[in-house]
Formats: C-alpha cells, structure tokens, sequence
C-alpha cells in the first residue's frame, strides 16, 4: 500500500472502483424515484382534475404539497445523517417514499391525495442530499467531480423520462400506477441498501438545533409557498403571495442570525467563510432560476401552439438529456483535474447558443432545429450543473460534506421555484396580452371549437403564442448570461484537498 507521504495527487488513483460503483448503484435507485416522481406526477394534475372533481388549482397542491415538505426537510438531513448515519437515513427516507406512494394510489379524494403526497415528500427530500453524502464519503475528495456526475445521471432522467412514463402509464393503466411503479423500485433499493451500503458509525452527535429548525424549515416552506403561489395568481403584488413570502424571508433572516451565534447550527451558514463554496452557491441559484424556469417551457409550447399529445412532447425533449449525458462524464473527469472554472463557463456559453434559437420559435419551427438545439443546451447542462455541485462539495472536510450537500440542495430547490414562478408569470402575462392566443390554444384540446374559428384567426393567434413564448425564452437566457458573472469567481485549478483528505483517500 502507498503511504500518504509517498503519494502525489496526481498518483492518487482516480478510478471509481467497483465498491464505488455498487454504492452509486444503490443511491441511484432512490434519487431516480424521488425525482422521477415530480415530473410523472405534474402530467397527472389534468387527471387528478377529472377524477377528484376540482379545481387545477387544487389539483395542482399534489405537486405543491410535495414540493414544501421536500423544503421542510432538507434542512434537518445534515444533522439527522450526523446523528444516526447515513445507511439507516437513507433506508428510512427510502420506507418513508415507498409508504407515502403506496397509499397516494389509495386517495378516495384531493385531500386525501395531498396529505399522502406530504408524508412522500418527507422521504424523497432526504434521498439527494444523502446520495450526495453517502457517494462523497465513498469516493474521496479527490474523485467528487466523477461522483457528481453518476449522481447527475437522476437529475437528467427526471424531465426526460418523467412526461414519457407518465404519459405512458395513465394512457395504458390508470393514475393509480404513477405512485405503484415506485413500490418495486424501492423495494429493490431497499434491499441493496442493506446489503451493500457500509454499517454505520456515526460519530458523537452534537446537540440538536430546535430552535433553528423552527426557525428555518418552516420559514423555508412559507418562502417556497409565496413563490409557487405566482402563476395562481398571476401577479407578484397578492396576499396569498407577499404574507408568506415576506413571513418565511424574516424567519430565515432570524435563523441566519441565530446560526451565526451558535456553535452547532442546523444549517452551517459558516459554510459561507469558504469562497469557493460561496461562488458555487451564487452560481447554481441564478442557475436553477435560468435553467428550470425555461425547462417549463417547450412541453407547453410543443402542446399548446404544435398540437402534439403529452407522450409525444416528452419525447421530443429526449435530446436535452442525450446531449446532457455525453459531456456529463467528461466534464466530471476534467473538474477533478482542472478545477470546475472552466468547465462550468464553456458550459453556460453553450447553453445560451442553444437556448437562443427558441428566443425566435414560431408555429412552424422546424423539428430539427428544435431538436438540435435541445441537444446543444443538453451538452451546456452536462459541463454545467453537476461541475457547479462539485465546486461546493470538493474543498470540504468529510465532516462538513452532509451539511454541505444539504446547503446545495436548498438552494437547487429554492432556484428551481424561483424560475418556475418567474418564467410562469411571464408567460401567463404575455398571452394575455396577445389578443387570439388564448383561443388558438384552446382549439387544439377542442376539435368542435377549431371548426368554428376562422382560419386566418386561428393562424394568427398561434403567431401571437409562438410569439409569447419566444419573448418569454429572451427572459431566461439573460438570466442564462447573468450566471457568467458568479461562475466567473469559480476555480480554475486543480482543487487543493482539505487537510488529512488526500492522505485518508490514499489509506482508504
């Protein structure tokens, strides 16, 4: 064996070995269907519509629902993955999904569909942040950049295969099955957990913060309500949008004032002292709001101006994530060696030249225009998103990896909603100002109303929601070009090691 003294970085060996690669396997199954999830159910919200009797509004709270306990949970991972080990959180988080989507199948209501979607969220949202912990501490820092990338394989499956197997399940089966399909897949990864994952061997826990998680997950979900209230409301000056919102940002001001006087916060705002990490952070919000907010688009846009069915517009979008998965295992090479600086910039170049051919779409773009430039952005996210988690995570000790990971996945989540909300009320706003757009839509879910409209008319008024869409893809690719401007302070060097870190990956 080499002895850490003897070894250089660049001797240490940057394979994942096959015991990696059995943990990556176990860790995937989870992340898979905690993602997998949010985008298969937002297909079935029209279902839930029909079958329940309501309002899309309401029905729309089986995603609202899951997206704020994910929220409130996250926070409490880091400490909990500290406290109790990483295998049996991840074994819980794992029973806590499979039991919420078995009895999600067994909804007799809305309400009753919602509340078991809160009890699900609980689960999933602990699953990314430990498979990002459990696989870092497998791995060593030296290796993290090709470990984001495995762990990157989830984040890009979701919004491919999510609409396809959605689409596919409620048109063959029922909605009942969107939930059930998780049962065997979490079984399975259940079962691996437990015989692959290593025993756990949490260290003396610190003291729990009550205080902060009353102040913070709490404050987190009433932020991310205000925000997703938006679209529903159609403008951001409304109650239902500014009293949780502004209620959740003073909670959150209060738990950063109450971290920074205590030793062991919940969430370590400490963090923060390391530029690397700070750089990253401002990096994949103004990310997530770009990128995740213009993700809502296309299918909108494939359904509501070009006609095409649901199954059809998720395959359509199939090239973003086979573009994503070619440049994703090389750039996870290439952090570990260079440094995510780089990389992460080249990468948001490319998604911008991508994203600008929709900033000129009409109802006759060619399909392979579309589909080449969905590749191109894909090719952008793959040297992007996971390089960005990986400057975060490199340059931390493996104490402050759980709490790290955890950051970073409240800050996914929160830019996420942010751009969702953004990009939704931009649109929203533009079509209405559109005088026809509205009734060419509706004509494609209406056969019997298109044969009363006038050609020219309806011609016309996919012109004005081609349009609409168009101006609204200018927004996100600005945002797109302002995260230049933190990814600019990212390193663009081979990341030195926390201290003792080389020498513990090297022995291990």
């Amino acid at each position: 064996m080499t002895s850490p003294s003897e070894a250089h970085p660049d001797q240490v060996s940057d394979r994942l070995d096959a015991g990696v690669l059995k943990i990556a396997g176990v860790v995937i199954f989870g992340a898979i269907m905690s993602i997998l999830d949010i985008t298969v159910v937002n297909v079935a919200i029209p279902t839930f519509q029909s079958t329940f009797d309501t309002s899309y509004t309401f029905a729309a709270w089986s995603m609202t629902g899951y997206t704020l306990a994910l929220a409130t949970v996250i926070p409490l991972t880091g400490w909990a993955a500290d406290r109790f080990g990483t295998k049996r959180l991840y074994m819980l988080a794992l029973i806590l999904f499979v039991l919420g989507s078995v009895l999600c199948s067994t909804a007799w209501n809305i309400q009753s569909l919602i509340s078991f979607r809160i009890l699900q969220g609980l689960g999933g949202g602990m699953l990314m942040p430990l498979a990002m912990t459990i696989m870092t501490h497998a791995a060593g820092p030296h290796r993290v950049g090709r470990v984001m990338a495995i762990i990157g394989i989830p984040m890009l499956l979701g919004p491919i295969a999510g609409p396809i197997l959605g689409g596919w399940l409620i048109q063959s089966f029922s909605w009942h099955w969107i939930f059930l399909i998780n049962v065997p897949i979490g079984v399975v990864a259940l079962v691996l957990a437990a015989a692959i994952l290593e025993r756990d061997h949490p260290e003396p826990s610190e003291s729990f913060d009550f205080l902060g998680m009353l102040l913070a997950s709490p404050g987190l979900a009433l932020f991310l309500f205000g925000v997703s209230s938006i679209p529903g409301e159609g403008r951001v000056v409304a109650t239902k949008v500014l009293l949780p919102a502004i209620l959740g940002i003073v909670l959150l001001a209060g738990f950063v004032v109450h971290a920074l006087r205590t030793e062991h916060p919940l969430i370590d705002v400490h963090l923060f002292r390391n530029r690397d990490l700070t750089s990253a952070v401002l990096t994949m919000v103004v990310f997530a709001t770009a990128f995740f907010g213009a993700a809502l688009l296309l299918p909108s846009y494939l359904q509501q101006v070009r006609g095409e069915s649901t199954l059809n517009a998720g395959l359509l979008i199939a090239p973003q994530g086979l573009g994503a998965m070619l440049t994703m295992p090389v750039s996870g090479r290439l952090v570990d060696r260079i440094g995510p600086g780089k990389i992460v910039l080249t990468g948001i170049v490319v998604i911008g030249i991508g994203m600008s051919a929709f900033t000129h779409i009409t109802p006759h773009t060619s399909f392979w225009l579309i589909e080449g430039a969905l590749f191109v952005m894909g090719l952008g996210m793959g040297a992007t998103m996971m390089p960005t988690m990986t400057a975060a995570i490199q340059t931390l000790t493996q104490q402050q990896v759980a709490r790290g990971s955890t950051l970073m996945n409240i800050i996914n989540q929160t830019g996420g909603s942010i751009g969702t909300a953004t990009i939704s009320v931009v649109l929203t706003n533009l079509l209405n100002h559109r005088q026809y757009a509205h009734v060419a839509i509706a004509a494609h879910f209406a056969p019997q109303l298109r044969a009363k409209i006038p050609p020219g008319i309806l011609q016309e008024g996919l012109r004005q929601a081609a349009s609409s869409f168009s101006h609204t893809y200018v927004v996100s690719l600005c945002l797109i070009a302002v995260t230049l401007i933190p990814a600019y302070f990212l390193p663009r060097t081979r990341p030195r090691l926390p201290d003792g870190e080389l020498a513990r990956s090297v022995v291990e």
